[in-house]
């Protein structure tokens, strides 16, 4: 008689006989409740842009926050359960502060998504916890380069030019697919990251639930303000 699958989905710790952790796989479905996350490369920097999907007008937008600053030159958005993301934001920062004073310099943005994705990765190893219900798309600028990584509840990482997380992940990327190019300014990467928000949405966007960030080639950390977000959903939108 075949096991059921209950048998297996006890503990993130277990595996099935065909070599499945559902416990991550059902983090991996919180993240895809929650809300659409992007992030695209532009020629002079990098942009994070996230629909809030605010149902109810009783609800104050600015109470809601999906992007964080991790240092000057690291921002990262998320999609899934809030109050996980807050607490990988804190290690985040938390991590880049440790770096600055220990070497007197800025975490390169792949080392800090490698001690976040490691931190991850324990928590589908060991009894008594469960993963990590969601996901950062991780954007950040260095000496190396411009950067932009999607973590996932088992630890891995990847870097992308264009990425979407969340609802809408499946139609945003498919949008970047055909329409995503490398030499894009920034008022093309916003317009092009609102679209793809919009391909995954089942409602119409609302104008004031946008966020948006930008990361200059600089290293220097942005948010838009809420006239400014506003402003280019309606000239991408009218």
């Amino acid at each position: 008689m075949q096991p059921s699958k209950e048998a297996y989905d006890r503990a993130s710790t277990i595996f099935s006989p065909d070599g499945r952790l559902f416990q991550v796989e059902y983090a991996r479905e919180a993240i895809k409740k929650g809300t659409t996350t992007v992030g695209l490369k532009f020629i002079d920097g990098i942009v994070l842009i996230v629909d809030k999907r605010i149902h109810s007008h009783l609800i104050e937008p600015d109470s809601i926050e999906k992007i964080f600053q991790i240092d000057d030159h690291i921002a990262c958005a998320t999609s899934g359960l809030v109050a996980d993301g807050r607490v990988l934001v804190d290690r985040a920062r938390i991590a880049a502060q440790i770096n600055k004073i220990t070497y007197n310099e800025k975490i390169p943005v792949k080392n800090l998504v490698k001690q976040i994705c490691d931190f991850k990765q324990s928590y589908t190893q060991y009894g008594g916890v469960r993963p990590f219900g969601t996901s950062l798309l991780i954007a950040g600028v260095d000496e190396k380069g411009t950067w932009l990584f999607a973590t996932d509840p088992t630890g891995a990482f990847v870097e992308y030019k264009a990425g979407s997380e969340g609802h809408g992940r499946m139609e945003a990327m498919n949008y970047f697919e055909k329409n995503y190019r490398d030499d894009m300014s920034l008022e093309k990467a916003i317009d092009m990251g609102i679209k793809s928000i919009q391909k995954g949405s089942e409602k119409n966007l609302n104008y004031d639930t946008i966020e948006i960030a930008v990361i200059t080639a600089e290293g220097k950390y942005q948010k838009l303000s809420h006239d400014e977000s506003k402003m280019y959903v309606e000239k991408t939108l009218k």
